[in-house]
């Protein structure tokens, strides 16, 4: 058996993608037309800004990781993408922003705090055009009970996936360890993640984006995309 380490997955799953019809649904309403500019912060592997571009939207994607810059480059040619912090990076004049997928939660930026998170929203707002759109979603506290550790896994014809999950409640953070396995030839390729994530209360949240300007919706699904549990997700319209 074939072992790899890594410390970052792509963002955005194929099953979070099941969320796609009702976010576009979301940006058709606030941006004037398709081909509108959205820029997609923590694009990971370019799943997102491939359903984007479908759409007929232009895409700038943003994300930390130089690996997962090059493959959503390879999967998508015409749209636009940089390698850099999300909360450092430039966010210039836009239609709408998105961050899906537990995105802002993630520590792998050792610049990841409260004020950054803050000083994010603040830099959001001011790039949105008017009647503008921010559309994201964050993991809660309680993702996982009180003093256990969760483990859990699914399965394919060729792959497993086990995950094990630990919540400081102190520190307000999460811990996911991911062990992968994928069939490749007669051998299984292992590949391990770690990921630690600041958890935020929707409250807080939605708390903050106001008092940027922001008018907030507060979501627990996309749609028929119900999120898992301790998840919540946002519209913030800059006015118009």
């Amino acid at each position: 058996m074939e072992k790899t380490s890594r410390t970052f997955m792509t963002s955005v799953s194929p099953t979070t993608l099941r969320s796609a019809p009702r976010i576009l649904e979301i940006l058709d309403r606030n941006v004037e037309a398709r081909g509108g500019f959205v820029v997609d912060l923590g694009c990971g592997s370019g799943l997102w800004a491939h359903e984007l571009t479908k759409a007929r939207y232009r895409v700038l994607g943003i994300d930390i990781s130089e690996e997962m810059v090059a493959i959503a480059q390879r999967r998508v040619p015409n749209a636009e993408f940089r390698v850099g912090s999300l909360f450092e990076a430039e966010i210039p004049p836009c239609d709408a922003v998105m961050s899906v997928g537990e995105v802002l939660n993630y520590l792998f930026d050792p610049g990841n705090d409260r004020q950054t998170l803050v000083r994010l929203f603040r830099r959001v707002y001011d790039a949105l055009t008017p009647s503008g759109v921010f559309v994201f979603d964050v993991a809660e506290p309680g993702q996982v009970t009180r003093g256990a550790t969760t483990r859990g896994f699914s399965e394919g014809e060729d792959w497993v996936v086990l995950v094990e999950k630990e919540e400081d409640r102190r520190r307000g953070t999460l811990t996911r360890r991911i062990a992968s396995f994928r069939k490749v030839g007669d051998l299984y390729r292992r590949a391990d993640e770690t990921h630690r994530l600041r958890l935020y209360t929707s409250a807080d949240i939605a708390g903050q984006l106001r008092r940027v300007g922001f008018r907030v919706r507060t979501m627990r699904s996309y749609g028929r995309y119900h999120l898992p549990r301790a998840h919540a997700a946002f519209v913030a319209r800059k006015p118009a």
